[in-house]
């Protein structure tokens, strides 16, 4: 066996950072920025009022002044304001050549095309600079997942289209005998296959493609079936039939079909049986078939595998820490990924940490993790984690 270290570096020579495409901004959501994008134009364009009122060359209490005109967004007042004058103005507007400041409208009294200055007026200008939000040649760095904030951003640079890296296609296989689809009748030695179902959610979350292939049972003819239907995959995942029992036979077909092992087994729990390697084009990665077990190899291995082909940086998925809100006995040989719950006081490992229990995974929202031969753990002892989302 290999540790959980050894077995993402392994992955990580395998996962290719994959091509950049260009799309419209409008579907440039979620996406990660592949190219650095530079702004076009300056914003604000020009000086802009921040205030509804009017805008002066100064102002002072009791001030009489004669509005020449308007200055509204998308049609500003064509002339210069000089002393003596003011130009009606609206938020967003640009300023007048030769204003100031611009007095807004409370602190003022109309009279026709006469305004008075009231006493205690404000102290600010309410006048944008051009250029005080970004100049051009402004940059948004790549690579990294565009926000609805970034894709705002990049409106008002005036970008139509960006770099995105390509979404990875991910090809999911469940191996068994044992399993059918929701809403269908199992027999009576047959299970609902959910694996396959929490790791597509997973994938999308994390900016992939997956692509559920029918079930392959477990004999040779109906695994080769199926692997010939991954196509374009970038990375392929089976759930089940890793590990070395007389029916789990996705490794030596697998075999048969070409695939370079990069490794097979891992020092943790829940998740030994894992194995990866390279299956044509495709990085390949077998995930234990206990439900728990497939979804914390979810989080520990393929969400940093599908960072690292988005061009995100091969990395571990990044931990935090926590104060323990109750006690914990003395792990043991393998690196630990307990389920967990974050509350005031601390993170609290569930009670019950069998690899079958599903409703134990959703009532918890991290991964606790313990250190090969990590020593018993009192109450209020710093300890790592991985979060949920």
């Amino acid at each position: 066996m290999i540790t959980v270290t050894e077995a993402l570096d392994r992955l990580f020579a395998l996962a290719t950072p994959l091509a950049p495409e260009t799309v419209p901004l409008a579907q440039a959501a979620g996406r990660v920025l592949a190219r650095e994008a530079t702004a076009r134009r300056d914003q604000p364009p020009f000086a802009a009022s921040a205030m509804d009122g009017y805008a002066v060359t100064d102002a002072a209490a009791g001030d009489s002044l004669t509005v020449i005109g308007e200055s509204a967004a998308g049609h500003g007042f064509a002339g210069p304001v000089g002393p003596g004058q003011a130009v009606r103005i609206f938020t967003g507007a640009p300023v007048p050549e030769g204003a100031t400041r611009v007095v807004i409208q409370e602190d003022t009294t109309r009279d026709g095309d006469r305004i008075t200055l009231q006493a205690n007026l404000d102290a600010p200008t309410h006048i944008r600079p051009a250029g005080s939000d970004f100049r051009a040649g402004a940059a948004i760095p790549a690579p990294r997942r565009l926000s609805p904030s970034d894709i705002a951003l990049l409106a008002s640079m005036n970008i139509a289209e960006v770099a995105v890296t390509r979404q990875p296609r991910v090809a999911l296989i469940s191996t068994g005998d044992e399993l059918v689809m929701p809403g269908e009748d199992p027999g009576p030695d047959q299970i609902i296959v959910s694996n396959t179902f929490g790791l597509a959610a997973l994938l999308q979350d994390l900016g992939a493609l997956p692509r559920m292939l029918p079930i392959a049972r477990d004999n040779r003819e109906a695994l080769r079936s199926v692997f010939g239907l991954v196509d374009d995959a970038d990375l392929v995942i089976t759930i089940g039939g890793a590990s070395v029992g007389d029916h789990d036979l996705v490794a030596p077909v697998l075999a048969e079909l070409g695939m370079e092992q990069a490794f097979h087994k891992v020092a943790m729990r829940p998740g030994k049986p894992l194995m990866s390697g390279r299956f044509g084009q495709a990085t390949m990665i077998g995930l234990p078939g206990n439900p728990v077990s497939a979804m914390v190899c979810g989080h520990v291995f393929v969400a940093p595998v599908i960072r690292a082909l988005l061009g995100l940086g091969a990395a571990p998925a990044p931990r935090r820490s926590a104060p323990l809100a109750e006690p914990l006995e003395a792990n043991g040989p393998r690196e630990h990924y307990m389920r967990a719950t974050l509350g005031p006081d601390g993170i609290t490992a569930q009670g019950r940490q069998d690899s079958s229990l599903l409703s134990v995974l959703g009532q918890s929202d991290a991964l606790l993790v313990r250190p090969v031969r990590d020593p018993a753990r009192a109450a209020g002892e710093m300890v790592e984690y991985l979060p949920f989302g």
